[in-house]
């Protein structure tokens, strides 16, 4: 998948979804994130190339691998929302800024949030 930004947020969907679902279909992560059928089935296809996810049917699995990359995304998605929770923003903006900033912090600038957070047992 060339944008790593769009694989991201479809690992990450999957993920949440696999935890409150059995199966996870894809008419469900089209609701989550907002996007057509036809996007997600394309989706759905270039992550099984990229051994991702597994799809049988309308079921998607993630992989051992897909699973850890959806995870460390999950993760430092919290961890930024936290960050800016901390600094005073409300709930609902950090997460949507958590949502644009996962994919654009350099490594250094995680590693300053991620320490931030950990030091005020967040």
């Amino acid at each position: 998948m060339k944008n790593s930004q769009s694989k991201e947020d479809y690992l990450e969907s999957i993920l949440l979804l696999s935890k409150e679902l059995e199966d996870v279909h894809q008419i469900e992560v089209a609701r989550r994130m907002g996007v057509s059928q036809p996007a997600v089935q394309k989706a759905v296809r270039l992550l099984r190339q990229e051994g991702y996810i597994t799809a049988e049917g309308l079921h998607i699995r993630l992989t051992e691998e897909g699973r850890s990359y959806a995870e460390e995304v999950y993760e430092k998605h919290c961890t930024i929302r936290r960050f800016l929770e901390l600094h005073g923003v409300n709930g609902e903006d950090a997460d949507a800024d958590a949502c644009k900033l996962e994919h654009a912090l350099s490594p250094a600038s995680y590693a300053m949030m991620k320490s931030f957070v950990e030091e005020r047992g967040g």
